[in-house]
């Protein structure tokens, strides 16, 4: 019987580090089927609270409107940038957003106008409750008193005329000037665009304007958070009992 053999050698004569590195690149080009990263589609939408896209065309079937969110939040460092910085991740389309102080001192109500359909605002809500410094969220009703207040410089060649629009919008002049005059708007958005409509026939030096504020109307709550506060501050108080001690 012949000794001789292959040292090293697979069953068929083949060296096995060969062998392994044939195989072992063609495991690899076959990993590599299909489009490149580049090339491959990505879906369109935004995400939802679990990471779901969301089909624009389910979204088409709800058309967006414009609608005013009240957030009762702590009164406290960084609660603005955390809700802004939530609204934008998500790519909510918010149109103006302000924050003030309430009758509690711990506490601060930001006001949020935004343009989605209706599941992009029941996101909004949802995802607003889910912050910790958040205390209460709601969305108003078409009824609740919605006020804004801009502060607008116009050019000073025709102080008489200036003066007669803001009179008619109620107005204030905070600055009178031979070049300038400066006046102050307060109102609800549709009486804001009007002024300032207005006095662009004298040329509009700077703007600044605030945003819409808003508050439920008659006996509604804009909160509940604030309801509840209420009754527990007059709780065995006459009727008229202060909400704000």
């Amino acid at each position: 019987m012949s000794s001789d053999r292959v040292e090293g050698g697979g069953s068929d004569g083949t060296d096995p580090d060969t062998s392994s590195d044939t195989g072992g690149q063609q495991g690899h080009e076959q990993g590599l089927d299909g489009p490149r990263p580049e090339d491959r589609e990505r879906p369109q939408g935004r995400r939802s609270s679990q990471g779901i896209r969301i089909d624009p065309r389910a979204e088409a079937s709800h058309p967006p409107r414009r609608t005013v969110i009240s957030a009762l939040v702590a009164n406290e460092p960084g609660v603005l940038a955390t809700v802004s910085g939530l609204v934008s991740r998500r790519q909510f389309n918010i149109e103006s957003l302000t924050v003030g102080p309430t009758t509690n001192p711990e506490t601060s109500r930001i006001t949020l106008v935004i343009e989605e359909a209706d599941p992009g605002i029941r996101q909004v809500e949802k995802q607003l409750n889910k912050l910790l410094p958040v205390i209460s969220v709601r969305e108003l009703g078409s009824d609740a008193i919605r006020q804004e207040l801009v502060i607008c410089k116009v050019h000073g060649d025709c102080p008489e005329k200036v003066q007669a629009i803001t009179e008619m919008y109620d107005g204030r002049t905070l600055d009178a000037g031979p070049r300038t005059i400066t006046v102050q708007i307060t109102g609800d958005e549709q009486e804001i665009d009007d002024a300032i409509d207005a006095y662009r026939q004298f040329g509009i030096r700077e703007l600044a304007r605030t945003g819409q504020t808003a508050l439920a109307r008659g006996d509604e709550w804009t909160t509940e958070a604030e309801e509840e506060r209420y009754e527990r501050l007059t709780a065995g108080k006459p009727a008229n009992g202060a909400a704000d001690d």
